[in-house]
């Protein structure tokens, strides 16, 4: 599989970060991200049929997640390797995890679904037939736009990649979303795992969160006050500085609530 791939910051460093973007959006919503951690070798990935990964090939999460480790496998040799995902990417980045458990050395796992959500699948096809014409409408999308925190800055490029988004692939993504759950045997994961989400999100999301946190030895939870869904575009410095302490102390904001293990 084809997917639009960009490396930037210092790629002789030992570290490289991952980053995979949410549904509906696409790999410009880490910029915030990729310039602060401009000293790690830094990756961003357009999923399939999203941004610049228009090949014609259809998403499904296990097939962009091995798409991905391709990628890696390519790319990333001999470094410790961190992926970051957000909603969609979060569900991808949890795919490749189960795919190959000794892989990654350390996940960020922000605002992942992994409770599949009642009749889905009936109610998603009457559903999008009936609110895509509005997706077209610039008031829609900023309505939409709004909810994922996404500025003025980025408004034209949110816009643009909504209207490109045909109606099969909106309900192909949003049935991949909403039926997504933990894969078998996520527990032999030897990754070093960070499950966070909004305090404000919907209760789907924080209890995947506590599921997420319960399923591996390995995963610690927090949630992060006062946000809803799109913490890394909503607050990034917050967001960025809760990474590289992670990552570098093993420290977490004293401001964020810990989950515990159910």
């Amino acid at each position: 599989m084809s997917l639009y791939v960009e490396q930037s910051g210092n790629l002789d460093s030992p570290t490289c970060l991952l980053f995979l973007h949410g549904g509906g959006v696409s790999s410009w919503m880490w910029d915030k991200q990729v310039t602060h951690f401009k000293h790690y070798h830094c990756i961003t990935i357009d999923l399939p049929e999203h941004g610049k990964s228009q090949s014609g090939i259809k998403f499904t999460i296990d097939g962009a997640a091995k798409s991905i480790l391709q990628t890696i496998d390519h790319l990333v040799h001999n470094k410790s390797i961190v992926v970051i995902g957000f909603s969609l990417g979060a569900q991808v980045l949890i795919q490749m995890l189960h795919l190959q458990p000794n892989l990654i050395n350390f996940a960020i796992i922000n605002s992942a679904l992994v409770k599949p959500v009642s009749n889905a699948e009936k109610l998603l096809n009457p559903m999008i037939r009936f609110s895509y014409p509005f997706i077209q409408k610039r008031w829609f999308a900023k309505i939409q736009a709004k909810t994922l925190y996404i500025n003025d800055q980025y408004f034209e490029k949110y816009y643009e990649e909504s209207r490109n988004i045909t109606q099969n692939t909106l309900i192909r993504v949003l049935s991949e979303n909403m039926s997504f759950s933990i894969p078998h045997g996520f527990s032999n994961v030897s990754t070093k795992i960070l499950v966070t989400y909004g305090e404000k999100e919907k209760k789907l999301i924080k209890e995947s969160a506590k599921l997420l946190v319960a399923s591996n030895l390995n995963c610690q939870g927090i949630m992060i006050p006062k946000i809803g869904h799109g913490a890394p575009i909503a607050i990034p410095e917050y967001f960025n500085s809760m990474i590289e302490n992670w990552l570098t102390k093993n420290q977490l904001p004293y401001q964020s609530e810990t989950l515990i293990k159910l």
